[in-house]
């Protein structure tokens, strides 16, 4: 640009001053706005990927050229709306040219075109890409409107009512997930035109032993090249572990504030597959993935909040073992936990988890530093760290809808000032307490009958997802009642088809 005026590297790129426009850029992202264009011009960077994450909580990306990416930071860039009406096998589920797209929306008639624009903040060069940078974006239709469908904008609201309420939000992330070895991939439509079954693989990790440091050893040039690239993007792993299954890994993050821990999410899952795939490897963050010996993956969510005035951790306490304000939240997680259950859990494979004595939650409760229950409070009297984790998401989860289901409850069980029921002392699999739903039908049928996250997300959204959950668990029951899985089998064709390498 020259002078605030387009130059012709600007032509065709969003919509001249969309963003000023419309008032999108707070004064934090206009100032990396300049940092941004910096960072292009030194590192000669010849291709900026912008990525929109779609429903599912799967990156969806256009590749733009170094100016095109520039003229996006202020035009935005059009993008295809037609990702909100994908499934996770790529299928449309809405009715195809309906009025409102299929789902109710004026906007979205006639698959339109939304107006992605970049957020600065998340820039990043990726150092396993030539030249090529990477930033998240936000959705917007062209009258300017947020589009309501959009996860991040949804966690962004929820964190403007958890402000306006005096707190902020922290967040840590605790996630598993598997490395496998390609052997061969299938490519394209079978004969039938269904989705090509996912490919050919070989364990990555030999045998599994937990905790076990040979091998880690074993596997120390793959664990080294994704410290080294999590690190360069800004994502660096505080621990790296070896979990129950083979080739089963569980690394952590330090905590992140506001909107940067479901960013961290993003950019984490991203670098670890695209890194994996320069392998020769494939890393799925499927929850249970139907190999021999395979154990369910969790993602557990270690949340805190703090004060907006002063910044101390409102979750401690000097005598308790979580605060007034920590158990008003803990209280409004279990209350809304069943309808929660389809943002921490989304897909028909991650219910799996949810089984006695699995190390996952199969019911409702809370209590300290216990491994069974689906809340469990880390710290304790007089630790300044106390904070809770929330054990029922899978890693496949969008982190966007993870995190704003969590505050919306949280937040919700503090204006309301519920207590939580008594701890869990002993063993949580042996309490009387309500069951989580086994089955995305049955979370499908908790949202349904809720209210809170409908005020919380809008009619527009919930109705959107409802749908969308219906076809996919629809997809499934058809799949397995023409085929079933075989006998002992717990995890069908189908699952393996749907996520196995999406996610």
């Amino acid at each position: 640009m020259n002078g605030g005026r387009p130059t012709p590297a600007d032509q065709g790129i969003g919509s001249d001053g969309f963003v000023e426009r419309h008032g999108l850029h707070t004064d934090e992202q206009l100032a990396a706005v300049a940092e941004v264009v910096a960072q292009i011009r030194e590192n000669d960077l010849r291709t900026v990927r912008v990525v929109l994450v779609d429903q599912h909580g799967l990156p969806r990306a256009k590749f733009l050229s170094a100016d095109a990416a520039i003229a996006a930071m202020r035009n935005g860039s059009d993008f295809s709306g037609a990702i909100y009406s994908l499934d996770t096998s790529n299928g449309v589920f809405p009715p195809a040219f309906a009025e409102g797209g299929g789902f109710g929306i004026a906007e979205f008639s006639g698959f339109p075109d939304v107006v992605i624009v970049p957020d600065p903040r998340t820039f990043r060069v990726l150092p396993w890409a030539d030249r090529t940078g990477w930033v998240l974006c936000d959705a917007y239709f062209s009258n300017g409107r947020p589009v309501p469908l959009d996860g991040r904008a949804i966690m962004r609201e929820q964190l403007r009512r958890l402000e306006a309420a005096g707190y902020g939000y922290t967040a840590g992330l605790e996630v598993e997930y598997y490395i496998v070895r390609l052997v061969n991939e299938r490519i394209g439509l079978d004969q039938t035109g269904a989705p090509p079954p996912p490919p050919a693989v070989d364990v990555f990790e030999q045998g599994y032993q937990f905790l076990s440091e040979s091998r880690l050893d074993g596997v120390e040039e793959t664990l080294r090249a994704l410290r080294d690239g999590l690190t360069a993007v800004g994502v660096p792993p505080r621990s790296m572990e070896d979990e129950w299954g083979p080739g089963q890994m569980e690394f952590t993050v330090a905590p992140l504030t506001g909107l940067d821990p479901a960013d961290a999410m993003i950019l984490f899952r991203t670098a670890v597959k695209a890194i994996c795939r320069r392998r020769g490897l494939l890393a799925t963050f499927m929850c249970w993935p139907g190999l021999p010996n395979f154990f369910p993956s969790g993602w557990h969510l270690h949340e805190s909040l703090t004060a907006v005035d002063g910044g101390q951790n409102v979750f401690a306490s000097d005598t308790e073992m979580l605060s007034p304000v920590g158990r008003h939240f803990v209280a409004g997680l279990l209350e809304h936990a069943k309808p929660m259950t389809i943002f921490t859990t989304p897909t028909v494979n991650g219910y799996g988890r949810f089984r006695p004595y699995s190390f996952a939650p199969d019911r409702i409760g809370w209590g300290l530093e216990n491994r069974g229950v689906m809340v469990r409070v880390q710290g304790g009297a007089g630790e300044r760290g106390t904070h809770i984790e929330n054990r029922l998401g899978e890693p496949a989860a969008n982190p966007y809808l993870y995190m704003a289901a969590n505050i919306a409850a949280g937040l919700d069980g503090i204006s309301r000032g519920l207590e939580p029921p008594p701890p869990v002392t002993s063993d949580p699999y042996a309490e009387e307490a309500e069951p989580l739903p086994t089955s995305l039908a049955a979370a499908i049928t908790e949202l349904q009958s809720d209210t809170l996250f409908r005020r919380a997300f809008g009619d527009a959204f919930v109705d959107f997802y409802l749908m969308m959950k219906r076809a996919e668990n629809a997809r499934y029951e058809a799949a397995v009642a023409e085929s079933p899985p075989p006998q002992g089998s717990v995890v069908s064709e189908w699952e393996m088809r749907e996520y196995f390498e999406v996610y």
